[in-house]
């Protein structure tokens, strides 16, 4: 999950850290990449971020971010996204929800 606000609507500074973090204490959307491909379990296997958007913080940088690191890592397929609205939380109201399926490098 991305979402640079709280639920009370002030700044979570580390909150890019849960997407981009190569740390597995970290247990980032980037680590867990790394151990689905690792992880020796058959089928397919995908990643996927919902993003909660903002005005000032638009979320597509941290996804670009991720693409770029995680591609070094394993195999990413083209980005899938679905976008959504109107929810009635005070503080995250819209966002998108980007999925990939990853392979072994």
């Amino acid at each position: 999950m991305l979402r640079l606000y709280g639920d009370n609507g002030k700044l979570n500074d580390n909150m890019l850290m849960h997407i981009l973090s190569p740390y597995p204490e970290h247990r980032s959307a980037l680590t867990d990449c790394q151990k689905l491909v690792q992880s020796g379990l058959r089928g397919r296997k995908a990643i996927v971020i919902y993003a909660y958007e903002s005005v000032e913080f638009p979320t597509a940088a941290a996804i670009n971010a991720f693409e770029l690191l995680a591609s070094d890592a394993v195999r990413l397929s083209g980005r899938a996204t679905a976008s959504f609205r109107g929810l009635i939380h005070p503080v995250h109201q819209s966002g998108v929800v980007a999925g990939w399926e990853i392979t072994e490098k």
